[in-house]
């Protein structure tokens, strides 16, 4: 399955802006991808305004997004991967979320083989009117 992250990402953008408020992102800018214009950045990260009035060509797609914005009067094509991006949320009130820094997290675990419950006794059946099991109860 494809990550969450960007269809969340792009639900919060379109909430955000729908309320009048302008979405801000939160960018871990030591990740490898990011495309910003140098010295923007403070100890690693950087707030972007991705807001419709602040950019210009802006896509919200799976692998990131893609905008131009203007910095000290010059236009530039920014780049931000979706792992980079740390929180969304509206400058206004604060609203949003937080995404964790995955870069230093264990990568999850893959399934083996299916699991079974180890203890049957607190299954329980649950019948239609012609006593064809279809359902299990587990507690």
């Amino acid at each position: 399955m494809n990550s969450s992250k960007s269809y969340i990402i792009r639900a919060l953008h379109e909430w955000i802006s729908d309320n009048d408020c302008t979405p801000l992102i939160l960018v871990s800018s030591t990740h490898q991808g990011v495309q910003i214009p140098a010295g923007i950045d403070e100890d690693g990260k950087v707030v972007l305004n991705i807001s419709y009035g602040a950019t210009s060509n802006l896509e919200l797609i799976n692998e990131g997004i893609l905008f131009d914005a203007r910095f000290t009067g010059r236009s530039h094509n920014l780049f931000v991967p979706m792992e980079s991006i740390l929180a969304i949320y509206a400058r206004e009130n604060g609203q949003g979320m937080m995404f964790a820094d995955n870069k230093n997290l264990p990568e999850s675990p893959k399934p083996t083989k299916k699991t079974k419950p180890k203890n049957k006794a607190n299954i329980k059946d649950i019948t239609t009117p012609d006593n064809n099991n279809f359902l299990k109860v587990v507690k």
